[in-house]
């Protein structure tokens, strides 16, 4: 039905067993989904979106999610969209996005649960003791490397920093307007969610501030070469 999160069960490409490709029913007879392997958010048929599998609804039966009209919307507004990342940015995400304004996976947290103790502290470390057994043309190019991963890692971090300080900004507003038409239930699960997206925001500006401190420390040693 319109506004539902949909999935269906697809095989994973070289090695044993499935996954679950999932999008947003817009109630006419097509899907908005990361479709692959374009890459690309896309409004397709179902039959594109189904590939001949049959089509399972995930289902939220407690707190709270958007209304089948704000579903759609929030699908549209991302149509074109060509960010796709298998462990911060997959089809599962942008579908859950779409219905509850979380972009959460629970396929990468059940199989890959290491990605939520990212410490990029530790990056540093490992250069560090190349560095002391390096020439110095060797040190160099081991610091420019290095510089190359930091941006790489800041080009993810900062987009999801700014969407959750967004994020938190708009939950207010929804806490807000829930209280006024005198909704305590909504507020409360509204402010809910502000408060996640406030410590998530907070998590990442702590990442931020590692890599900037890492990366002060490379120019500096580079400097000494």
């Amino acid at each position: 039905m319109r506004g539902d999160q949909i999935y269906v069960h697809r095989e994973l490409l070289n090695l044993q067993g499935i996954y679950e490709h999932h999008g947003s029913d817009c109630g006419d007879g097509s899907v908005i989904h990361y479709r692959k392997p374009s890459e690309t958010i896309e409004q397709t048929s179902i039959e594109t979106f189904a590939r001949g599998n049959p089509v399972y609804i995930r289902k939220y039966e407690a707190g709270f999610y958007f209304i089948a009209d704000v579903v759609v919307s929030r699908a549209h507004s991302r149509l074109g969209e060509q960010r796709y990342n298998l462990l911060f940015n997959n089809c599962e995400h942008f579908a859950t996005w779409c219905k509850t304004g979380f972009s959460d996976s629970l396929q990468i947290r059940d199989f890959i649960p290491f990605v939520t103790q990212l410490d990029t502290s530790k990056l540093y470390e490992p250069l560090k003791e190349a560095l002391q057994d390096s020439d110095p043309n060797n040190s160099q190019q081991l610091l420019k490397e290095a510089l190359a991963d930091i941006k790489l890692i800041w080009d993810d971090l900062q987009p999801r920093y700014k969407t959750a300080l967004q994020e938190a900004d708009s939950w207010d507003r929804v806490a807000i307007a829930a209280i006024k038409q005198n909704r305590e239930d909504l507020a409360r699960e509204a402010i809910k969610r502000k408060l996640t997206f406030k410590k998530q925001a907070g998590e990442l500006q702590e990442q931020l501030q590692q890599l900037t401190n890492m990366t002060e420390t490379l120019i500096r040693n580079s400097q000494q070469l």
